[in-house]
């Protein structure tokens, strides 16, 4: 039996940006906490890497938008306490054709929620933003609290907080087995380690976690080439030519969202991106195999050439990240079925980085067995049973 003292709180395993929120809000409340990571920190492999990651309010579903609310609070307070910048405001333009139910959808829960927003009909949008070529119809709707979210810079300040924190931050160890229990025991490729409660934020790894654990969760996940293209006149689609990030939710372009934030990263390359990848093990991410599927570069490629003329329409740089989506793209929130001292945040689908802060408040509480601060219902696995999507 584990003594009081070797008996931590809670476990979490994965140390990306959800796993770092979530050990953030414990330490906060002045739990025990460890963080085990596979990979040596930093690494690339999983989906918190990269720097950058677009912030927004603007979303369809009225939930993201409430949630965004305390993320930019709890971004603020870290930014205050790493004294670091880790956002910038640029606004987000929404584009759309003006009937789109998507884009009424957002606009309608901006106005519901009191979010700053501006409708920019076709001229207007011509006007403000020539180096766009627009389609016949296209609107724009700007979400004015929408801005550049400085991914690696966060990442690396908040896992210096937490461990100022007091949370011990185990990195090069792989987590081989769970016994479920109480205590719950984790056994990694150097030891065991014995807590209260668990929390897996594993990314493309859950399902390789809750397999032994009798739980496969419908996850896909892809490998997503990240594009930057370069500007024919450097600083063209810059932040100090007021040039915004922005999303297309124009589905005649491709099957899904494509989207941009303005040029910085890189000085002269403009991030340019499809909202989509291809199947890939996390393990063979980077293998050459992996390397045949580029159908998205080439929708990028096409929309670049016909939408942003002021960019060469070949790729300069692509780097790569994994996505784990859900069939439906919300996030898996909840405890396991059978055990429920450990807990699950998964399929963050791609846009899980913007509403960590939240994400790892409500798997803090999850974990403490406390009433969620918001509705979880989006969020439960049962809404996937019966699917044949979730197998318990």
């Amino acid at each position: 039996m584990a003594t009081q003292k070797d008996l931590c709180d809670t476990i979490v395993i994965g140390a990306g940006i959800q796993g770092c929120f979530t050990a953030y809000h414990l330490a906060k409340h002045r739990k025990r906490v460890l963080l085990l990571e596979q990979f040596f920190l930093p690494h690339s492999r999983g989906s918190s890497h990269g720097q950058s990651r677009i912030i927004r309010r603007a979303y369809p579903e009225d939930f993201y938008t409430q949630m965004m609310a305390e993320c930019y609070r709890i971004w603020a307070q870290l930014e205050h306490e790493a004294g670091t910048q880790l956002y910038r405001q640029t606004g987000l333009l929404l584009l759309g054709m003006k009937e789109n139910p998507e884009l009424k959808t957002i606009q309608a829960t901006l106005s519901s929620q009191g979010v700053e927003h501006q409708y920019l009909p076709s001229e207007e949008l011509k006007q403000r933003f020539p180096n766009i070529r627009l389609a016949r119809g296209e609107v724009g709707l700007l979400d004015k609290s929408g801005g550049v979210l400085y991914a690696d810079k966060a990442l690396r300040a908040l896992q210096d907080v937490i461990q100022q924190l007091g949370v011990i931050v185990r990195d090069g160890e792989k987590v081989m087995e769970i016994k479920p229990g109480l205590p719950v025991v984790v056994k990694t490729t150097s030891r065991s380690y014995q807590a209260k409660s668990l929390i897996i934020t594993a990314g493309p790894w859950t399902n390789q976690l809750l397999r032994p654990l009798g739980v496969e969760l419908p996850l896909q996940t892809l490998r997503i080439n990240v594009c930057y293209w370069r500007e024919k006149v450097p600083g063209s689609y810059g932040v100090s030519q007021a040039f915004p990030c922005f999303l297309g939710l124009d589905f005649s372009l491709a099957p899904h969202h494509i989207y941009g934030l303005p040029s910085g990263e890189y000085p002269g390359l403009m991030k340019v991106c499809y909202h989509h990848g291809n199947n890939a093990d996390p393990e063979e991410r980077d293998c050459p195999t992996a390397f045949s599927d580029i159908k998205d570069v080439h929708i990028l490629s096409r929309f670049v050439r016909d939408r942003l003329p002021d960019l060469e329409p070949e790729p300069a740089v692509m780097e790569h990240c994994m996505y784990t989506n859900t069939p439906d793209k919300h996030f898996i929130l909840d405890r396991h079925p059978k055990y429920d001292n450990i807990v699950i945040g998964a399929g963050f689908s791609g846009h899980g980085f913007k509403l960590s802060p939240v994400v790892g408040k409500i798997l803090y509480e999850l974990s403490m067995k406390l009433t969620p601060s918001y509705d979880l219902t989006s969020f439960r696995i049962s809404r996937f049973l019966g699917l044949g999507k979730a197998h318990l």
